[in-house]
């Protein structure tokens, strides 16, 4: 999805990053596989999209900015024999983002995408090494890890994970030991992250009271424990201080504020991020006409 699977977009990318670098940034790449969250009119030759199951999304999520996201296809069911070809489209991803000068990868087994179709059971209706247990559903996922870590260094890679959500109408019936078994099975990779969103976050943009807490991942996974979900700057940093994350990820309030850590830092007022710009094709609009905090200063 980020588009680095061509040698062109490879040399794109290289000026891109080396302007995050110039600042002191460092900069990761996420990779991702939308799956069945997807439409006939962006694949290839017209093709159904595809999926570990041939069910259709039936009562979408609408996307930020009131986008329609009804419009998707019915998928095709991945054959056993077709899935190590996808495991390997990750690998040359990996592979391209360091030719492309990021510092690592982020593989995106969240959200309802190809990789999460494949965790939950609430999806995945597969009978064969892919499907049913919490091994043969995990399987996927930790060979992406796997294939990953063996071409770029375990060291630059990381995963994202939303167990205990249902975007795009993937839920599983037991999130919490599905969470339990990737963030252990992941140890045995030595990867640098796991990046998981919290259980309050059951629908995109919508944060709810739940009885679920990260803390037993958290102490069940050897790296560096990230969370991300509708976290302020107090709640993150009681968070980290009481040891239940090591870093918290945001984003909402990120996009909105260019100077995010600069204004955390002293507690200045936030800029009010514009929900109706997100996801958009403008490249300035909601993206980088944000001020900073000298700016608004000014």
């Amino acid at each position: 999805m980020p588009g680095v699977w061509r040698k062109e977009q490879v040399e794109a990318w290289k000026p891109v990053v080396d302007a995050v670098h110039a600042k002191g940034g460092i900069f990761f790449c996420q990779l991702w596989h939308a799956g069945r969250v997807s439409n006939r009119d962006v694949q290839p030759n017209g093709e159904a999209p595809i999926s570990c199951t041939d069910k259709t999304i039936l009562k979408p999520q609408l996307l930020s900015g009131g986008n329609d996201a009804g419009q998707f296809t019915p998928p095709r069911r991945l054959r056993a024999e077709e899935i190590p070809h996808i495991v390997n489209d990750f690998r040359i991803a990996a592979r391209n983002a360091i030719e492309a000068g990021f510092d690592g990868v982020e593989i995106h087994g969240a959200n309802g995408y190809l990789i999460d179709q494949f965790l939950k059971d609430e999806v995945n209706d597969r009978t064969d090494q892919y499907g049913g247990s919490l091994e043969n559903r995990c399987r996927f996922a930790l060979e992406i890890v796997e294939a990953t870590c063996k071409e770029i260094g375990a060291y630059r890679v990381g995963i994202r994970l939303s167990p205990f959500a249902d975007y795009m109408e993937s839920g599983d019936s037991n999130p919490k030991a599905l969470a339990l078994y990737m963030t252990k099975s992941l140890n045995k990779y030595g990867i640098l992250f796991c990046h998981m969103i919290e259980s309050r976050m059951i629908l995109a943009d919508t944060k709810f009271e739940c009885p679920h807490s990260l803390v037993p991942m958290r102490k069940a996974f050897n790296g560096t424990f990230i969370v991300n979900g509708g976290y302020e700057r107090e709640d993150g940093i009681r968070a980290v201080l009481e040891g239940s994350a090591d870093l918290v990820a945001y984003g909402r309030l990120f996009l909105a504020n260019p100077d995010l850590p600069r204004r955390f830092q002293i507690d200045a007022p936030l800029n009010a991020y514009n929900r109706d710009t997100f996801y958009t094709h403008d490249p300035v609009i909601g993206y980088t006409d944000y001020p900073f905090l000298q700016q608004v200063s000014n």
